[in-house]
Order: structure tokens, then C-alpha cells, then sequence
């Protein structure tokens, strides 16, 4: 498992929401790309990052910035918001974005989503977004009568590169995860699985490492970096403890 910090970009700058609500930004930094370079300095071995005005908007509007953080790290950068061609899909990985992620589309046309996952095998990643269990669209605007679980069972077998899988009620809110409806997410996909929304401490990353056992590879973190409750170094050091203690205890 692997500590992803998270940018959210709102108007060229790194802000963070809570609960996606978008007149909730704080802003960060006003620099994304140092931003970036920091979290690479601290040992991260991914970044995550969102187009806010892009998700509400359904096309990119901040692909200065996007460009910016690209050029200013070495380790792959996943990208989602208002991605919903194929040409916009094919911009971003021009600029050396490692994995694109679909939202809305995904959810509103899974068919051509399934499309271009298989067109681009291993570039396409779906990000998930829950609100009680069902799928939030247009950047956590809109909600759907699709559940989530739903949702990954029709697009799995195009072989997306991983689902990520936001639990919008605790996204921001500096409450912890939602640890038993991720689990049960993961536990219903064969896809890696990435957790998003919630992390606040130490404690609650130490809640989520047995989640890995279920095929959840990754957990983004971002408000609880920003406002100092976790250290990045911290994190990956704790989760690298665990995975030796797994390792030099594997279970019978």
C-alpha cells in the first residue's frame, strides 16, 4: 500500500473542499507545482490530482498547472475533473500525466468509457464517488440511482487500472475514513482499489492498512498534509513498517 498525497486545483491554485462543496475552498498553496516537488521530496512515489473547475465544468481549465506539476516531478502523476473525451484524455497524457481518471463519464456513459479504458490499457483509472452508497456525477453535484458497487461491476471487466473510491459524506471533514463501506467496495471488485476521503491522523491510517488485504492499494491523502495532522514522511515510514511486519509475520 502507498500514501498518495492529493492536489485539488481551483483557479491555478492548490486548495482543498470539504465534501466537494466548491464555495468550501481553502487555499494552500498558490504554487501547485512546488507543491508537487515538496511531497516528491518527502518520498512520495505518486501524486494525486484534480481539476475542480474542470469536474464542474466538463473540460479542463487548469492544464497550465497540470502541465506545471508534470514538469516539475519524476514520479507518475493521476489526473481527474472534466475529463470526458477521448481527446481530452489523449491531451493529458501528452503532457506526461501517467494515468487519467473518469468520473461522470463513466457513470453516465459506461460503454464508452469501457472503450477507452481497453484502447489504453493501464492509462485509464475510474474515479468512483459515493454519496450513501450511490454514485455522485458533475463534480459531487449531481446525484445518481447507480450504486457504486454497481457501477464497478460494469466496468471492470474493460480492466481499468484501478477504481478510486471517494466516500464524499467524509471527504474534508477530518473524520476519519469510511473504513466498512470500503471494504465492502473492495471486496466486490477484482480491481485495485484506492481510498479517498476522510484520512485525518496517524490513527486512521493505521485503521486502513488491513484494508490492503482486500485489494486496496492506496490511500490518497489531502486536507490532513495541509493542515499539519499527518507528515508525509511519517505516513510512508508507518506504512513501511507494516508491510515488514507482515512479512516477517505472515499469517497461516
Amino acid at each position: 500500500m502507498i500514501v498518495i498525497p492529493a492536489i485539488d486545483l481551483k483557479q491555478g491554485q492548490c486548495v482543498r473542499l470539504r465534501q466537494g462543496r466548491m464555495d468550501s475552498a481553502t487555499v494552500f498553496h498558490h504554487d501547485p507545482a512546488a507543491q508537487a516537488k515538496t511531497w516528491e521530496d518527502c518520498g512520495a512515489a505518486r501524486i494525486h490530482v484534480v481539476d475542480l473547475d474542470g469536474s464542474t465544468e466538463g473540460r479542463p481549465t487548469n492544464l497550465d498547472a497540470v502541465e506545471a506539476i508534470v514538469r516539475a516531478v519524476k514520479i507518475p502523476v493521476q489526473l481527474g475533473g472534466g475529463i470526458r473525451d477521448r481527446e481530452t484524455i489523449e491531451t493529458y497524457l501528452q503532457t506526461g500525466v501517467s494515468t487519467v481518471i473518469l468520473g461522470t463519464v463513466a457513470a453516465r456513459h459506461p460503454e464508452r468509457a469501457m472503450e477507452w479504458i481497453k484502447a489504453l490499457p493501464e492509462k485509464i483509472a475510474v474515479g468512483i464517488d459515493a454519496r450513501d452508497g450511490f454514485v455522485a456525477v458533475q463534480g459531487w453535484t449531481e446525484s445518481t440511482n447507480l450504486s457504486a458497487v454497481e457501477l464497478a461491476a460494469r466496468l471492470q471487466e474493460a480492466g481499468p487500472a484501478a477504481f478510486i473510491y471517494t466516500d464524499i459524506e467524509k471527504d474534508g471533514m477530518m473524520q476519519g475514513p469510511n473504513i466498512q463501506t470500503t471494504k465492502a467496495f473492495a471486496e466486490a471488485t477484482s480491481i485495485p482499489v484506492i481510498l479517498s476521503g476522510g484520512v485525518s491522523s496517524m490513527e486512521d491510517l493505521r485503521q486502513a492498512l488491513p484494508l490492503e488485504n482486500c485489494g486496496v492499494y492506496g490511500i490518497i491523502v489531502g486536507r490532513a498534509l495541509y493542515e499539519g495532522r499527518i507528515d508525509l514522511r511519517d505516513a510512508i515510514a508507518l506504512v513501511e513498517t507494516h508491510h515488514a511486519r507482515e512479512k516477517n509475520n505472515p499469517l497461516p
